[in-house]
């Protein structure tokens, strides 16, 4: 994202503050005009957490539309691929990212258990008191890292640390209620989207997360079909289909480079396989305005 936006970000100086191991964004969305014009889907390889102060926010991340009100935190992990669709006027949004550089307050094994790659994405509603803290945890980070000496990494990362608990904390919190009266059908929708999210550029067949989940193909294709209106195939063709699509707008990688990635036999299967679900080749996608 620090690659894409450079070249912009004198336009938003004075809301934006990126160098090679923090991003944050203080309040003003300017931001988000720059990155719609900039062809999204992106993929994202860093911990995002953000706060939405006022306005309304749409976005597809991880496949799934969403709407994000005032008062939500926002979590946007590694290997998230987001497209942002519309935000509105009156957007006020505070948040930081962490590049893979930035020294993180926990180990892999410390990780609180809402960061440690089981949820790729979550958006909270909560109180404005815990609205309030976050706004101050992003607000110190935000005045240490424009101190005109180096900032002092080791309080940041300790702020970061205390900002991940409170994240956890409500996550934890709001999925204890959410297990609770979640139905098991949509227990295995959601499991299955995010392996699908995780497999899709390996595992193109619905076999291969039906022996994941110890399902049967029939069983899962059913219940997928029966909560979202959409087979299991078409989720697999769409994750794969916006992966494609990451890779064509922003590498250079070549159609050979991109359809091993994917995994697919051979550029001509890949090609065929792009346009039959886009209606373009992806050249012509590459290529393409919007």
């Amino acid at each position: 994202m620090r690659d894409i936006l450079e070249s912009h970000l004198s336009q938003a100086h004075k809301n934006v503050f990126i160098n090679n191991e923090i991003a944050m964004i203080h309040g003003d969305p300017s931001i988000f005009r720059m990155i719609l014009s900039l062809q999204p889907p992106f993929s994202i390889n860093d911990y995002r957490l953000g706060i939405l102060i006022h306005g309304e926010l749409q976005a597809n991340i991880n496949l799934v539309e969403k709407t994000i009100t005032a008062g939500n935190l926002i979590f946007i992990g590694p290997g998230s691929i987001i497209s942002p669709i519309h935000f509105s006027n009156d957007l006020e949004i505070y948040g930081i990212g962490l590049s893979p550089d930035f020294p993180m307050p926990f180990t892999s094994e410390q990780m609180p258990s809402a960061f440690n790659g089981q949820m790729r994405d979550f958006q909270l509603q909560t109180s404005e008191t815990d609205i309030a803290i976050v706004r101050h945890l992003l607000e110190a980070i935000w005045s240490i890292v424009h101190q005109k000496h180096d900032y002092h990494r080791h309080t940041v990362s300790t702020i970061v640390a205390a900002l991940m608990h409170l994240y956890n904390t409500q996550y934890q919190q709001q999925a204890n209620l959410l297990d609770s009266s979640r139905s098991r059908d949509k227990t295995i929708f959601d499991r299955f989207l995010h392996l699908v999210n995780q497999h899709c550029q390996q595992e193109h067949q619905i076999a291969y997360y039906a022996e994941r989940m110890c399902l049967t193909e029939r069983y899962l294709g059913t219940v997928i079909r029966q909560n979202s209106g959409v087979t299991a195939k078409e989720w697999i063709d769409r994750a794969l289909i916006m992966q494609a699509k990451v890779m064509l707008r922003h590498t250079d990688n070549t159609i050979l480079q991109i359809s091993e990635a994917l995994s697919f036999p051979n550029p001509s299967f890949f090609c065929k396989y792009f346009k039959r679900i886009t209606g373009l080749t992806p050249n012509e996608f590459r290529h393409s305005e919007g």
